[in-house]
């Protein structure tokens, strides 16, 4: 951290405002250069006093934090916005970080937390408590997973009876061929069809030819009466 960080302090709470500048009373690196009490007084306050880094609350009265945050950085890009609340939903978070803050700490995290988010913070990281980030570790997961395909979701019994399904077979010939009883492959059938909106086979083998899980069975050229066999594959190769 470098010999002063200035912070801009912006909370609806006088006495919580007051905790947090005796959390930083023994910290030499850290000064306090001004205090806000409502989203709009933080930006109009941010644009006059120029600060290292804004200490930012959500529940703001007047202008959100999440606005706030957004205005503040647009104005001065160079300043940092720690958010300091005690919202933990992942889409609160996801909303703060959109907004460009560079860090996101919990009201009830330890003091040492909160020091250390500001030094990374500061030195141009990002901090997220663990709670926070646990959430959007999730959220990122369950995102990533609804984006899948409904061929990514099936299993790979269920990716075989499809395209044995498109090429031909019937559910008691594809029992044979794995080794399955035919209740069994009805089961799998049933699920994969489930899973990917098919009613028929027709969409199956629809389906299968559109994501090239199947061949389309090749159409052999006739042979023509005095064509020779040379000429004839010239044909082919055209």
């Amino acid at each position: 951290m470098k010999q002063h960080v200035t912070i801009l302090l912006c909370d609806d709470h006088t006495l919580f405002r007051e905790g947090i500048k005796a959390i930083f009373k023994d910290h030499v690196s850290i000064q306090i250069v001004g205090e806000a009490g409502n989203g709009r007084m933080a930006v109009s306050k941010a644009h006059h006093l120029h600060p290292d880094l804004v200490l930012m609350d959500i529940a703001m009265p007047d202008l959100t934090g999440f606005e706030a945050t957004r205005r503040i950085l647009k104005a001065a890009p160079k300043t940092k916005v720690l958010i300091l609340t005690m919202y933990e939903e992942e889409e609160v978070i996801t909303r703060c970080l959109n907004a460009g803050a560079a860090g996101y700490v919990l009201k009830d995290a330890p003091r040492s937390d909160l020091i250390h988010a500001i030094d990374v913070v500061q030195r141009g990281g990002q901090y997220l408590s663990s709670r926070a980030l646990k959430k959007v570790v999730r959220q990122h997961v369950e995102s990533s997973r609804s984006k899948e395909t409904g061929y990514e979701r099936l299993s790979d019994r269920e990716r075989e009876v499809l395209k044995l399904l498109a090429d031909g077979l019937s559910p008691k010939e594809i029992a044979g061929l794995l080794v399955l009883s035919v209740k069994t492959v009805d089961s799998h059938k049933t699920n994969m069809m489930r899973k990917l909106d098919l009613h028929d086979r027709s969409e199956v083998i629809k389906y299968a030819i559109q994501h090239s899980l199947i061949r389309l069975p090749s159409m052999k050229p006739k042979r023509a009466a005095g064509r020779s066999s040379s000429t004839l594959a010239v044909a082919r190769e055209q």
